[in-house]
């Protein structure tokens, strides 16, 4: 499998369309292992964005494509990587290597296990090419291992999220291992054990099942919630801090962290009033439910207590979400929203707290998908529907706008931006 002739037709083809490669197998020598020829560069071309500085290397091999699908980016591993310190470290459910690599650095002694033993032998090699020669492997099922092994300072588990038949799940007690079964156990084992779960768990179901959490990170790639991690160590009694993450297409990150009672407790009065800017904050703040406590952050007014938009005079420009710029909006009465809608034939429609869906939004405006145009459907502090006109912005608007003088209200209280509006005359 891992001849001169294969390697040779690996790196000739690196950038071909693998299926169109398998079209013309015929046509390839015998000595080549084609299937396996095929699975290498399918998978480097998977990794290209995903895991970056291994794409630089032609020494990695490469699993099937479901154990790709499954691993961490290079983004998300160097991030847990930082969560972690110590000096000693295991992974019990090391897959294809990614978080294992990233974080196996940090400490002095380190334990991949893994029970698909294939995996195993992929990451005895790839640990060599990656000069990670202090990691010990073992083939092993991460709860027989967890029986019997040693303790750690960390210990890092990724339970599988499919189930026997092959689809997806997320609820904690369809994963494999079940880790509200053996939390007790994880924690006799380690100091910190940091649990990776699917983006589409219930935050709030999680807290309720296991044990001595002290932190929860929401991590989002690119605006797409990717993780949660929930991080449990011994002895924690205070109340679990949440943080959400955001890295953008250059590497940079946005944090903001709270807790659930300082969200709880947070009292704020919500507007009817659209200003010049209107603010979506990113993936991780909207799956962690830091809806209030925001606005004790960045100077914005919320919209409703369940739109989740926001809006301000002053561009925020460090406001870690979508920012637009309101060009114009309407109520949803007929003639008003005809005249509203005129030379709009494209647009990019959004919904808020609204009780169409967007795809029956577009067809009830006749309007098709793309553009420069964003059309945003929302509901206001006083119940009234309303259609925004926006164009996204990334950059200081020209000319910069002018700060909003302090008012009695407080430091966000401003004056909403005047464009052009008739008031509510109608319903959906």
């Amino acid at each position: 499998m891992w001849n001169e002739a294969t390697q040779r037709f690996i790196r000739e083809h690196r950038c071909d369309d693998s299926r169109d490669l398998a079209l013309h197998s015929k046509t390839v020598s015998e000595e080549i292992d084609l299937p396996w020829a095929l699975t290498q560069i399918e998978g480097r071309q998977t990794i290209e964005k995903k895991i970056p500085s291994w794409f630089q290397s032609d020494d990695i091999i490469y699993p099937s494509h479901l154990a790709l699908e499954q691993c961490s980016s290079e983004a998300t591993a160097r991030y847990k990587a930082s969560l972690l310190s110590g000096f000693s470290f295991a992974d019990l459910t090391g897959g294809f290597g990614v978080d294992f690599a990233f974080i196996a650095p940090k400490f002095k002694a380190a334990y991949y296990i893994e029970r698909q033993q294939a995996l195993c032998k992929i990451a005895a090699h790839n640990f060599k090419a990656l000069d990670l020669h202090s990691a010990k492997i073992e083939n092993a099922d991460a709860r027989d291992y967890l029986q019997q092994m040693r303790p750690v300072d960390v210990i890092f588990i990724d339970p599988g999220r499919r189930s026997d038949i092959g689809r997806k799940v997320s609820a904690i007690e369809d994963c494999e291992p079940d880790v509200t079964a053996i939390q007790d156990l994880l924690l006799e084992k380690a100091e910190t054990v940091l649990i990776k779960f699917s983006p589409m768990l219930a935050i709030s179901q999680a807290l309720t099942v296991l044990k001595n959490v002290a932190e929860v990170h929401v991590v989002s790639l690119e605006n797409e919630c990717k993780e949660l991690l929930f991080m449990l160590q011994k002895n924690t009694g205070n109340e679990a801090r949440i943080t959400c993450v955001n890295f953008s297409k250059t590497g940079e990150s946005q944090e903001i962290s709270f807790s659930r009672t300082e969200e709880k407790e947070c009292r704020i009065e919500y507007t009817s009033q659209i200003e010049k800017y209107l603010y979506e904050p990113n993936a991780s703040i909207l799956k962690a439910g830091f809806f209030k406590g925001i606005t004790r952050f960045y100077p914005i007014r919320k919209l409703h207590p369940d739109s989740h938009l926001y809006t301000s005079n002053k561009w925020v420009a460090d406001f870690p979400g979508r920012i637009f710029q309101v060009e114009s909006y309407s109520s949803f009465n007929k003639n008003e929203l005809k005249n509203f809608l005129q030379g709009i034939d494209y647009a990019n429609v959004s919904i808020r707290n609204f009780p169409l869906s967007v795809a029956a939004l577009r067809k009830k405006l006749k309007i098709k998908e793309g553009g420069a145009i964003f059309l945003f459907a929302t509901t206001l502090a006083d119940k009234k529907h309303i259609l925004l006109k926006l164009t996204k912005i990334t950059s200081p608007p020209t000319p910069a706008p002018t700060p909003t003088p302090k008012s009695p209200e407080g430091d966000f209280a401003s004056q909403s931006l005047k464009v052009p509006f008739r008031g509510f005359r109608g319903r959906i």
